[in-house]
């Protein structure tokens, strides 16, 4: 017994679930329409959407949501966009999204070129193999004639990755407090299964001083100099192993010239951990060593020139839950259900951190095919056998919200 779900609910639920002739005839729908999801997939890669800047492909997402017969489909204020399913009214109500955003700055070429059967894109798999997938579902339940119990809204999320601090699904959740489960479609491994979220705190730090020529002004307090002894002070830090909790010095940046003392210097740094205990306790002892630096330098000059801003641009909560929570077991029932292995992953940072952290249901689910080179130029994604995630999809949906007349919802 696990939060009032028990195995034999579970599998007497995905019996009923598998031997209803929509659902089999879905199932076979799923691999006859692999093309079409191949053909979406790098439609929807080929339309750049840089951090920020999603506008373009969210337009054409709406576009095709509402092609798919949802109701209330529409772009919210924050860029995300969204539409429902409605069943019965019975059931719990459940968010399904994929991001829309990528990691790659304006410009870059996301044209989609095949060789020996592989893809080759910025993007092709992280993850607008996401959008289409999902795209493929909502087209499945319409071609099988699916009535679901519960409301399923489907989705295209913004600012999933990077400097984007979740902004998407920050901003869908503080808007719908109706939402009872949340799935992310994301990540390779159709059989994957992400249930623990690793939270972040990410900075850009700004030393400032009078600056000045190297030899004419020497004794002046240097920005550059204060950055270095934070930076040395950050790599000394020690941090636990379990719960794992990681800092990273990810961009430098400051001074003129070589003859020059720097009037300001800057760095960007990345703190994790997979326990709030844990990054809180790292916080404050970054927090007063970025501070101390700028007391030493103005100290080793007999100076107060040197200032520091400290400005937090990303917050991702740690999240967790138990891997026998029911939205997990649910997860790992649809995975057997097509013939896979569940596999529980590690700690990750995905959209499902901030709706788990809410206390609302939620894991990213992987996607079908094989991935590699995720947020470089040389990305690519395989789709051989990709209709095994889509199956996934539909099936861990199913469990959750149930199918009118056949099973209830396992989502209460």
């Amino acid at each position: 017994m696990a939060d009032g779900l028990n195995a034999e609910e579970v599998k007497a639920a995905y019996k009923a679930i598998l031997e209803h002739q929509s659902v089999q005839q879905a199932l076979e729908f799923i691999q006859e329409d692999h093309g079409n999801t191949v053909a979406e997939q790098i439609a929807i890669t080929e339309i750049p959407a840089p951090p920020f800047k999603e506008r373009q492909r969210a337009e054409d997402f709406q576009r095709r949501l509402q092609e798919l017969g949802l109701e209330n489909v529409e772009m919210d204020s924050e860029g995300n966009v969204y539409g429902i399913r409605r069943g019965s009214g019975q059931g719990p109500k459940i968010f399904v999204s994929a991001h829309l955003d990528t990691v790659f700055p304006e410009g870059t070429d996301t044209k989609v070129r095949k060789e020996g059967g592989i893809l080759y894109a910025p993007g092709i798999g992280d993850d607008t193999r996401g959008l289409a997938e999902l795209l493929a579902v909502v087209r499945t339940l319409n071609r099988a004639n699916i009535e679901t119990v519960g409301d399923i809204v489907f989705g295209g999320t913004v600012g999933e990755e990077g400097a984007g601090d979740l902004r998407g699904v920050k901003a869908f959740f503080a808007e719908h407090e109706d939402i009872d489960g949340f799935l992310s479609l994301d990540g390779p491994g159709f059989d994957h299964i992400t249930y623990l979220g690793t939270g972040s705190f990410r900075y850009t730090v700004t030393y400032r001083g009078p600056g000045g020529h190297s030899f004419g002004d020497f004794g002046s307090p240097s920005a550059a100099h204060a950055l270095g002894r934070a930076i040395a002070a950050i790599a000394d830090l020690e941090t636990p192993k379990e719960p794992k909790t990681t800092f990273s010095v990810g961009e430098v940046k400051g001074g003129t010239s070589v003859n020059a003392i720097a009037q300001e210097a800057s760095m960007t740094v990345d703190l994790r951990s997979n326990d709030s205990a844990a990054l809180e306790k790292l916080d404050k002892q970054f927090l007063a060593i970025v501070q101390k630096a700028a007391e030493a330098e103005n100290e080793k000059w007999k100076d107060s020139r040197i200032t520091v801003d400290i400005k937090r641009f990303g917050n991702r909560p740690p999240a967790s839950q138990s891997a026998d929570a029911p939205i997990v077991r649910i997860a790992c029932a649809a995975v057997e259900a097509i013939g896979g292995t569940p596999a529980l992953g590690a700690p990750s940072s995905t959209d499902a951190n901030h709706p788990m952290s809410l206390g609302i249901p939620a894991v990213t689910i992987g996607l079908g095919g094989t991935f590699g080179g995720a947020h470089t130029l040389e990305e690519w994604h395989n789709p051989a056998d990709g209709h095994l995630g889509i199956q996934k999809s539909l099936m861990t949906i199913l469990g959750l919200v149930g199918v009118k007349n056949t099973s209830p919802a396992l989502l209460k």
